[in-house]
């Protein structure tokens, strides 16, 4: 079920980019680990089996190096939100005679008020537990989020007409909220020329 939750929020993106997100998680300050894989799923052992499309996801704002680790990539950050982003993990694919491709964005944090990635889920306030959903500065109305618990329990929840959602914080541990928007517009990836592109955008919080 929740595999069919993540796979619906993501409809239209073919092949091995069907159903996968890249998604931050930091504890504290500590270190940054970055994934490609489902979180509505258990991560198996050893990492997605897509994870290998993960090589060089860029840190907004950071130049630590990356070590690669089994299922994630570790890194470095100054204390705080941390904020990645990656348009070269899947390349384009032929969708009905067209090329499309996909662009990440992850989030680790929910302490920053501020949208910094082009797509974004920010916090109305400091570590609060309503969100909207930002693209190019502008809220997103009608946007459709998937938001996985701590037990990976899945729900999708539709923002409101200022893009803002509320989400449930009932049980500690870690949340993580999706959500995607299509481009029907040419643009030139690493990958190559698409004719529309995928932009998926993550966030994850700790709730204590």
């Amino acid at each position: 079920m929740k595999r069919l939750i993540l796979a619906a929020l993501m409809l239209g993106v073919a092949g091995s980019a069907q159903a996968h997100e890249v998604w931050v998680e930091r504890d504290g300050n500590g270190a940054v680990r970055i994934y490609l894989g489902e979180p509505g799923d258990v991560l198996p052992e050893g990492g997605d089996p897509e994870f290998k499309n993960l090589k060089a996801p860029k840190l907004l704002g950071g130049t630590a190096a990356q070590v690669r680790k089994a299922g994630y990539i570790e890194t470095s950050a100054p204390a705080g939100d941390v904020r990645v982003w990656d348009d070269n993990v899947f390349a384009p694919w032929d969708s009905e005679g067209k090329k499309e491709g996909v662009v990440y964005y992850a989030r680790a944090g929910r302490s920053d008020t501020s949208a910094k990635l082009p797509f974004e889920i920010v916090p109305a306030s400091a570590n609060a537990n309503r969100f909207t959903v930002i693209r190019d500065g502008k809220p997103v109305a009608g946007a459709k989020v998937v938001v996985v618990t701590p037990d990976k329990w899945s729900k999708t929840i539709t923002t409101d007409a200022g893009g803002g959602l509320e989400i449930p914080v009932n049980e500690k541990g870690r949340y993580i909220l999706a959500a995607t928007v299509k481009d029907d517009a040419k643009a030139t990836l690493p990958g190559g020329a698409v004719d529309a592109v995928h932009r998926i955008t993550t966030i994850t919080f700790v709730a204590g």
